[in-house]
This record gives C-alpha cells, structure tokens and sequence, in this order.
C-alpha cells in the first residue's frame, strides 16, 4: 500500500524538530518549497500506484509518494550510489528532515532502488515537465531565446571487442544452463565450464592484434576461430536445454528450485538472440573482414549502445547514446530528447524548435546551435516557425553575403551566448552524473538522464529565486 503524505507526529517528534531546524542549506531549503508542489506529488502517486492494480488500497505500507520524490532528487544532486544514499540518509539530520523521514526508519537500498525504478520513461519525462512548468509559472523563464546541442552520454559497458563479447557470451550461457542443471530432477546434464579456455584465447588475441605481420593475422584468425567454435558449441548446448524443458525432459524440482529454474530460462531466451548476433558480426567482421557491419551490438547487457563519433581527437568512438539538450534563458533544461541511433544535427533542429513553440505557445526570439545543425532548409524552417534571430553558422566557404551576414553584431552575440551551453553540458555531466548512465536498460538509460536533468533545473530554479530575493533587497534598500 502506498505510504501517506500526512504522518502523525511521534513522542520523540519535538527532539528531533528542535535540532533539525537549527540546521540551514542554501540549495537544499529552495528546493524543499518547490517540492511541495501538490502535482509532483500527484505524479509521484500515480507512479506508486501503478506497482500492482491493489496498490492503493492492499498490503504493507510502503514509501510515501513525498518521500521518494525527495530521496530520487537528493541522489541525483549527490551523485550517490543506493547504498550511500541509504546511510547518508540514516546518518543526517539535514538529509532526513528534507526527504521527510524524520524520525522514521530509513528503507534498504534494494526497497529504494525498486521505488525509483517505478518512475520509468513516461514517470521521469512527466516529471521534468512540471519542474519546466514551474519555472514558466514563476517567470524564471520565459522561452524567448533558445540554444541547443547534442552530447553522447556512454552506456555502462566495457569496450567492446568481438573477442570480449564472445567471452561475455560464454560466461553468461554457463551461468544460467549451470543454473538449470542444479534445479532441474534427475538432471544428467554435463555443462563445461569454458572460462579458462575463453581467456587463453582472449590473450592470444590481444597479443596478435599487436602485430601487423602475416603471421600475426593467422594466429589472430585461428585464436577467433576457436573462440567462436567453443560459443556455438555452448549455444547448441543451450538451445537443446531449452528444448528439453518445453518438451518435458528435464522437469524442476518443486519449491525454491522451480522458481531459478524459471527465470534462467527466462534469461536464456532473452540472451540467446543477442549471442547469435555476436557470433555473426565476429564471422562477418575477422574471418570475412567486413567491419561494417549493419546490425552491430556492442554489449549483451546493454543492447541498444550505439558507437558514436563526435571527432573528439582523445575519444574518436563513443559508446552509448545521442542525447539532445534544449536550454532557455537562465540555464535551464526545457527538454530533452534521447536519440534512437546516431542522427545528425541536422536533423535535430526543426524538432527542438517544435518541442519549444508547444512548451511556450511562441517561437524563441534568438535561436542557435553549432554549425553542425547548419543547412539551408533548417534555417527556412526556424524563419518560418517565426525566429526572429536565426544563429546556425554556415560551413565551408562563405559567399560575401554570407559572410557579411555572420559578422553582424545580433549574429556575434548570439554565437557568444550559444557557447554558453558547451559549459551546461559540461556542468551536467561531471556535476550531476550524466557523463556515464548506471540505470539498466534503454528505459533506465532514459531515466537516469532524466533525473540528471531534473537535478540540474531544480538547483538551477533554487539558485535563480535566491538572486532575485537578493536583488529585491538590493532595490529596497
């Protein structure tokens, strides 16, 4: 059952209020009025409840709706893990008074981590909506210049190599076919564990791939060729499990045993597909040197990582996913778009603009982007939509007119302020913990950047309010 809102106050209320309130924050204590929005906590509720259709109304009372809505944005602000969340939470007085807990005892990692996990995609992009609306309703912003750009945010995977995937592969079919033999009545399946093979030939491909010579292919080939024999042999082996089991050959044990066995299963047919993608693109790529390869995979833990190439010079290949930040005046994040693969620029700017007239009823007055968003037909778009003041600096050579045009002063400011959001990227990804997603999944990747950017905003509205308190007093003093 969901948690309620309004929590009577216990004998030991009065002691802990007292010391509480001796205690002040400057980001904090703005951020506690504006959660207290009665439709952030709306949201939160429809998340809860949405756990199971007797949610509202059946079982243990579980976390209250104001609770994990203060405990996901203290995480995010922090850049903490679960666990450290867990015992800063039960070790601070300041952290408890802001997420509600109080005097109340803190739930365990494992309960948060399912709580925050409810949020999913829709759950998080709702979210953002109503801290952006917030920021409409208290003129903090009001839409009339917008800059945008892209950044690859990296997946959590290691880097991908064919030989490192193949191993993964292995490891991860023993894992669970060892998971079914042990479950499993009268089982006389016989599964070998390749680890140790898998690694000796991990080393020899390393050790080959650093040598050019024709000798040094050969062994590189032959090391693959045997990598890859030994995971078609454990995927026939896997499929033939799979079989037994849907066939009646192989029957779990009743209890506990039944239950592993059911999810290996589970995880076997989710893992099967991807294997053979793996086994695929490593025959394509080393034995018939075809390195493009059009369905590529790059992690079986993370299966919708794409490579991505922002001609770095440190980090030419990156490996996660394109995300899209629109920002307005005072630095705050409108929205955000996660792309389904590596799109260019180019096609990113006609939907920024549509997402900012929906969200402000209006096109901004100054928009701009880098000149990776340039072509002809994105500025008749912006011009069309209603921009007064389009900054989309042309590539290549310049015609006279072109050039005269981009060294008016409107366009020079506009490139100064457009810069601005090189360092808003930086702020997000080394300050709020958008540089790597650990959420799992291509759902959890969007909620991870979600809530990032959530942080961000909420600091970014509280820092906002407190200047221009500040400048109140300024005026009236």
């Amino acid at each position: 059952m969901i948690g309620k809102t309004v929590r009577p106050a216990s004998l030991f209320a009065f002691a802990f209020f007292k010391e509480a309130a001796a205690i002040a924050d400057p980001i904090l204590d703005p951020l506690d009025r504006l959660l207290e929005d009665q439709q952030l906590v709306a949201l939160s509720t429809q998340v809860l409840a949405a756990r199971s259709p007797k949610s509202n109304k059946a079982g243990r009372d579980g976390i209250a709706p104001d609770r994990l809505l203060r405990c996901v944005v203290l995480k995010h602000i922090k850049g903490w893990s679960y666990r450290q969340l867990q015992r800063e939470l039960r070790a601070s007085l300041l952290y408890r008074r802001f997420t509600r807990f109080y005097e109340d005892p803190i739930p365990d990692f494992s309960n948060l981590c399912r709580a925050f996990a409810l949020f999913g995609k829709e759950g998080t992009e709702q979210i953002h909506q109503r801290i952006v609306q917030q920021a409409i309703e208290a003129s903090i912003i009001a839409g009339n210049k917008l800059r945008t750009d892209t950044t690859a945010v990296e997946t959590n995977i290691h880097h991908p190599t064919d030989s490192s995937l193949l191993a993964d592969s292995l490891r991860v079919m023993h894992r669970y076919l060892q998971r079914i033999a042990q479950g499993c009545q009268q089982s006389e399946l016989r599964i070998v564990n390749h680890a140790r093979a898998a690694k000796h030939r991990v080393l020899e491909i390393a050790r080959a791939a650093r040598t050019f010579t024709q000798a040094g292919q050969e062994q590189l080939k032959q090391s693959y060729k045997k990598l890859i024999g030994l995971t078609q042999g454990l995927r026939r082996q896997a499929g033939a499990v799979l079989t037994a089991l849907e066939t009646g050959r192989l029957v779990a044990r009743p209890g506990a045993a039944f239950l592993k066995v059911v999810a290996a299963e589970a995880s076997l047919k989710h893992y099967l597909p991807l294997v053979e993608k793996v086994i695929t693109q490593s025959q394509v790529r080393i034995l018939h040197a075809e390195t493009r390869h059009p369905d590529k995979i790059l992690s079986l833990f993370e299966p919708h990582s794409v490579v991505i190439r922002k001609g770095k010079a440190h980090k030419p290949n990156e490996f996660g996913r394109l995300v899209r930040i629109d920002e307005v005046e005072k630095g705050l994040v409108s929205h955000y778009a996660v792309a389904r693969g590596n799109l260019c620029d180019q096609q990113q700017w006609v939907p920024a603009l549509q997402v900012h007239v929906e969200l402000f009823g209006r096109a901004p007055r100054l928009a701009a982007a880098d000149r990776g968003f340039w072509n002809s037909p994105n500025e008749k778009a912006a011009l069309k939509l209603g921009v007064n003041q389009v900054v989309l600096p042309a590539r290549g050579r310049l015609n006279p007119t072109r050039a005269a045009r981009q060294k008016q002063r409107w366009f020079r400011r506009g490139q100064g302020w457009r810069a601005g959001i090189e360092a808003r990227v930086s702020t997000l990804k080394h300050c709020f913990g958008m540089r790597r997603a650990f959420y799992k999944g291509e759902i959890g990747f969007e909620r991870h950047v979600g809530w990032c950017i959530i942080a961000h905003n909420l600091v970014t509205m509280s820092r906002a309010g407190l200047n221009k308190r500040a400048n109140e007093r300024c005026r009236s003093g």
